[in-house]
């Protein structure tokens, strides 16, 4: 393949071009902020598994309360009425009126014991809604850490995607005065090895491979013409020369 001198040195142009689209993705990738979003992601999740165990605790309670609050009041109101029979007179009977006093402090010591679980139950509730309002304010401090890091995440984004669309039209515009089938063969080398498809013969050494070229490589590219598209022996990359390729 041949090609001006001028085109192969703007391939150079281009690779550094591509080179740096590679380095702007890898900087998107790998912002602080994505694994700081992570981490916090994952604790925001904890918390509210956390917060809904509280919450269904709570809720449970609640109910729990109401129940042995309507237990304590119907034993109060039974009570209540026996009292009222007793007081009424209208038991002679002096075993009915045993048994009526009996019954009336059965009751009060039932209700007593149900008193105990009602408070007993207040304790465990409160000690649950005070759980449910700290995990609450705990997950809504993580997620205003979550929300400052997406912020200065998507800040990031748009300084990078800024600077990629720059570079890309440079690279349109630069890749536009390549010959097609130039710049064919240097895409189909760079998807081959690594986004590298054209380096600068420097000093004898391939700058894409690192490697020093042989004599015989180096005297094959010295009879090569100007335009004449040589590659690397060692990489097979295309290799552009310059004033410092050392030949």
């Amino acid at each position: 393949m041949n090609a001006a001198p001028a085109d192969q040195i703007r391939l150079l142009d281009v690779q550094d071009l591509d080179v740096r689209l590679q380095q702007l993705a890898h900087k998107r990738r790998s912002l602080p902020e994505h694994a700081e979003i992570e981490s916090l992601t994952k604790d925001q999740t904890q918390l509210r598994d956390l917060l809904v165990a509280a919450q269904t605790e709570e809720s449970d309670t609640a109910r729990e309360q109401t129940k042995a609050e309507q237990d304590v009041d119907q034993v109060r109101q039974r009570s209540v009425r026996d009292q009222q029979r007793l007081d009424s007179g209208a038991i002679t009977s002096p075993k009915d009126l045993e048994n009526l006093q009996r019954e009336i402090a059965s009751l009060a010591k039932r209700q007593g014991d149900l008193e105990d679980i009602v408070l007993e139950v207040m304790e465990r509730r409160e000690s649950a809604q005070e759980r449910v309002a700290e995990l609450t304010e705990r997950v809504g401090a993580v997620q205003g850490k979550v929300d400052d890091a997406t912020a200065r995440r998507d800040a990031a984004f748009e300084e990078i995607d800024g600077e990629v669309a720059t570079v890309t039209k440079e690279r349109e515009v630069i890749a536009g005065a390549i010959p097609a089938d130039l710049l064919k063969l240097y895409d189909k080398l760079r998807d081959q090895q690594g986004g590298i498809g054209a380096a600068k013969l420097y000093q004898r050494t391939c700058q894409g491979c690192r490697q020093e070229l042989s004599i015989t490589d180096i005297n094959d590219i010295r009879k090569a013409t100007p335009d004449t598209v040589v590659r690397c022996e060692n990489c097979r990359r295309i290799l552009v020369r310059t004033s410092e390729s050392g030949l």
